[in-house]
């Protein structure tokens, strides 16, 4: 091959490129061809610059990576491609906004700037110090250059200085805030008489004539969405299990093999000398030290150096215990140790520890016989998995080439399902999966010409589908919806009564008449409810949102209003508003003086980066 490159390289058609080239490169210099073969095509122009095609590629992959990563399952058919790119080049527009209007203002980073920003961050760090290897590692698993990255870092810094300055630059008063504290802790006192939709439901009455106009004006309500009717197959590890042969000397050899998981547990008994942090610990435990040296007794010095007065007493004991129930310095030492060895003083949050370990036992672990339907599980699970993944493999490629799934379904002997009435809400599991829901109403596949891909629904299951017939968006029959449309005028037009009835009752109220007489009028009680705080929970949520926001009663006159639903109609009679008292609350006032401010600042600044970017000039190809 290096021979024909060298021939090539001597022929006719190689002097005549590089006679090109050369005149080229005479007539309009060399970034005019350098530029020429690099230029890259672009996703959109910002004020005259290019959001390259190459740069929305590669951010769209890492917010795909990002959402992956955010799922317990990662699954990339759950994923809409369409909102990623959409929210991706949004994004890149408003950056580039930004990054122009910062270096406008003339803000900028030396690369000495840079390089201190980057060895100063945390994530980029060993033991307190700046590594280039987690440097290089973590921008990698970016997806990005150390070059790119150092560019976007100051980008962003410069972009931040704005955006900090903004947000630091808001001011909320303090009285503001003690305003909204004290509103915020106010209680109020009211009385409400509830009407029930039964006080009403005889004026109410719908003609089969009310239903066929609602029907005729409201028909678009009244659609069958487009539906499905599939077959399909399913791939089930727990499936494949059931049939996996699991012969004794293969159970019992895989007992041998989990022993180590199965079996008991060692656990050791420790007695300790606990000795508090503070001036004169390290006194304290050369003391203690020097006793045991000398011979004295480890319980007895317990009793009498011990912080730990429960354990003291019973000689520094702590009984028996396995691993992960002391602090780890404290196991770390425990489980290095032999039986009746004294340790060093071991360091934990708790202060300083002299261990004795006193005894080691070992549990005794389950049976074979208590242990071999869960081991016959495992090791059919097992099994079975090799198999799925065999299986999966070959169901992609069948299921791929052949138009209907009769050809995977007889080749790997799996039974194919059906549903009827799939909508793109999906249906009942398997066929509850939206990646799967999204391939059934994909253009190919609903035309019937083509299966799903496999779709894994969760670990252990896979299921391709096919599109049997796709029954598109039809209108419903007056018939087929007349009762529900009954029920619905029915509602609206007792709410309506229940409205009228109580404007009627509160008027009554404001002029005078007495609560107990209206009460009386409509069969029921007002019940109290006595300084009631805006957050109670024993008061209906829309009749406690209505109390709160009744005006103020004045010169100890009582002021009425009412809450309708299609069920019941609610009159509050408001008696009384006490304010919140806020002195001595100075940490709760600045914290919400605090709060207020940033969210100034952030509104601030959003309201400055939509300037920016409506009076930039945006073009989409």
């Amino acid at each position: 091959m290096l021979q024909d490159i060298r021939n090539n390289a001597q022929s006719t058609i190689a002097k005549i490129i590089i006679v090109l080239l050369v005149i080229g490169l005479s007539m309009f210099g060399v970034d005019a061809i350098i530029g020429g073969f690099a230029g890259e095509p672009e996703v959109a122009t910002v004020n005259g610059q290019d959001i390259t095609e190459r740069e929305f590629t590669r951010t769209v992959q890492m917010q795909r990576q990002r959402q992956l990563a955010q799922m317990e399952n990662a699954d990339p058919s759950l994923l809409n491609e369409d909102q990623i790119r959409q929210n991706v080049l949004e994004g890149l527009i408003q950056e580039a906004v930004l990054t122009q209007d910062a270096q406008a203002q003339g803000l900028a980073l030396s690369e000495q700037d840079v390089d201190q920003l980057i060895t100063s961050m945390p994530q980029f760090q060993t033991n307190g110090q700046f590594s280039r290897e987690a440097f290089t590692s973590a921008v990698r698993n970016l997806g990005m250059g150390v070059g790119e990255f150092r560019e976007a870092l100051g980008t962003q810094f410069m972009v931040n200085q704005i955006r900090s300055g903004i947000l630091t630059s808001a001011i909320v008063n303090e009285q503001t805030a003690k305003d909204i504290l004290r509103i915020q802790s106010q209680s109020r006192s009211f009385n409400t008489l509830r009407i029930p939709a039964s006080a009403v439901a005889d004026e109410v009455e719908v003609t089969e004539g009310d239903v066929e106009d609602y029907y005729d004006d409201n028909k678009s309500n009244f659609l069958q969405p487009q539906r499905l009717d599939v077959a399909y197959l399913v791939l089930s590890l727990d499936d494949l299990a059931e049939d996996v042969e699991i012969s004794e000397q293969e159970l019992r050899d895989y007992y041998d093999q989990q022993r180590a998981n199965v079996g008991g547990e060692e656990q050791r008994r420790a007695a300790h000398i606990l000795i508090e942090s503070g001036d004169d610990a390290q006194a304290k435990l050369d003391e203690v030290q020097e006793k045991l040296a000398s011979g004295e007794d480890f319980g007895e010095l317990a009793e009498a150096y011990s912080a730990d007065v429960a354990s003291a007493e019973q000689g520094g004991d702590l009984g028996y215990a396995g691993q992960g129930v002391y602090d780890s310095a404290f196991e770390e030492a425990l489980f290095s140790m032999d039986e009746g060895d004294v340790s060093e003083p071991v360091e934990t949050q708790f202060g300083y520890h002299i261990i004795k370990l006193t005894d080691i036992r070992k549990t005794e672990g389950p049976s074979f016989e208590d242990q071999r339907e869960t081991l016959r599980q495992q090791l059919a699970r097992e099994k079975a998995g090799r198999r799925f993944s065999e299986l999966r493999s070959q169901l992609a490629d069948i299921s791929y080439s052949e138009p209907s799934l009769e050809v995977p379904a007889e080749e790997l002997g799996l039974d194919i399902q059906t549903r009827e009435g799939v909508t793109r809400e999906g249906a009942e599991a398997p066929l509850d999966h939206q990646g799967l829901v999204r391939q059934l109403f994909s253009e190919d596949v609903l035309s019937g010409d083509y299966n799903t891909e496999v779709i894994d629904v969760d670990n252990t299951t896979a299921v391709v589908a096919h599109v049997r017939e796709n029954h598109t968006e039809e209108q419903l029959e007056l018939a087929a919806v007349s009762d529900q449309i009954r029920e619905q005028l029915t509602a609206q037009r007792i709410s309506e009564a229940l409205s009228a009835r109580s404007e009627e009752l509160v008027a009554r109220l404001q002029d005078g008449d007495e609560p107990a007489e209206v009460a009386e009028d409509v069969g029921a009680e007002w019940t109290s409810h006595e300084s009631v705080a805006r957050n109670a929970r024993d008061v209906e949520f829309d009749v406690l949102n209505a109390a709160f926001s009744m005006t103020r009663p004045a010169d100890d006159k009582t002021t009425y209003d009412w809450v309708s639903g299609a069920q019941r109609s609610v009159i509050i009679s408001l008696q009384s508003v006490q304010d919140g008292n806020v002195e001595g609350k100075d940490t709760e006032i600045q914290a919400l003086t605090n709060f207020l401010a940033n969210q100034r600042g952030q509104r601030e600044y959003g309201a400055y980066a939509e300037s920016l970017r409506s009076d930039a000039d945006i073009e989409r190809p």
